[in-house]
């Protein structure tokens, strides 16, 4: 009875660990999943400004790559 009672304290323990690894896991995961949704808002944002660098050139206006 006491060797099956430490070892059900082993496994709990181990269990323990085990879902501390994975609640951190999941935590950094999601602070990932916060910076790409940032920077994704951002792109959003920039591709929906018109840059003043920009200008609208014609296709005829522009060299071909062999010159």
């Amino acid at each position: 009875m006491e060797h099956r009672l430490a070892e059900l304290e082993v496994r709990l323990s181990l269990t323990e660990d085990l879902v501390e690894a994975l609640n951190l896991t999941v935590y950094r995961q999601q602070q990932q999943i916060d910076l790409l949704q940032q920077q994704l808002r951002h792109l959003y944002r920039c591709l929906q400004e018109p840059s003043p660098a920009v200008e609208k050139r014609s296709p005829h206006d522009e060299i071909p790559p062999h010159y």
